[in-house]
């Protein structure tokens, strides 16, 4: 069995026999404990009551967190002519069309959000099983098929966060860095955990929220109280 580093032990000593703990204590513990050598990300997983097969219990949506993520998002967008120009304008990375689409099929996606104009979804349309399961296919549900294209790359930009439900009902998301100090990470999370308790399947039985647990790039996870992060 491979020995542990002397930062591996020390943060498990941290967080032995810590669980569910407030919000504010999970921060400052994860914060504390984010160690490495680079500005880890912060990121929060969830464990829903849900289950994804079904339709009307898939999960999904958007939150703009108040204080950001702390990542250089960079922004594709499908569009031609003058949307394109205000893709541009507004500082999207990447900006095409069909040379877009042969881009991707290439395998090169050099982008973290993909944005599209509604007449550009017959092209976007063809890379589904490209960008589907990096969960980048553009989505009118959570703005990102729009005509509006200014707006999307701000909000992109600015560190609005999707989200979607996987496979066993697991939810994650990175909502910082270990570089913010805790009152913003704490925003971030009741942010987070808000905008994922509105998105509830209305017809859904039983527990929705199950687990949610913080961690760090490197480090531990630690489970937050579920009244806590919910406000109830």
């Amino acid at each position: 069995m491979a020995k542990l580093g002397k930062r591996t032990t020390a943060a498990r000593a941290a967080f032995d026999g810590k669980t569910n703990l407030t919000v504010e204590e999970a921060v400052a513990l994860v914060k504390a404990n984010a160690t490495a050598k680079f500005d880890e990300t912060i990121e929060i997983a969830m464990n829903l009551g849900v289950d994804p097969r079904h339709a009307d219990q898939m999960v999904r949506g958007v939150v703009a967190l108040p204080n950001g993520t702390g990542k250089n998002m960079r922004v594709a967008v499908f569009a031609r002519d003058a949307k394109a120009d205000e893709a541009k304008a507004a500082g999207a990375d990447i900006v095409g069309a069909e040379d877009l689409m042969e881009i991707v099929q290439s395998g090169k996606i050099d982008f973290d959000r993909c944005i599209a104009t509604p007449d550009m979804m017959p092209i976007v349309g063809r890379l589904g099983k490209v960008l589907g399961p990096r969960n980048l296919m553009p989505n009118p549900k959570v703005g990102t098929v729009t005509m509006d294209v200014k707006a999307a790359v701000e909000a992109a930009k600015g560190g609005e966060v999707q989200f979607k439900v996987e496979k066993e009902g697991v939810l994650h998301a990175g909502i910082g860095k270990a570089s913010f100090n805790e009152a913003k990470l704490v925003e971030n999370v009741r942010a987070f955990i808000d905008a994922v308790n509105k998105v509830r399947p209305s017809g859904l039985k039983g527990s929705y929220m199950k687990k949610i647990v913080l961690t760090s790039t490197m480090g531990p996870g630690v489970t937050v109280d579920i009244a806590s992060g919910t406000g109830n």
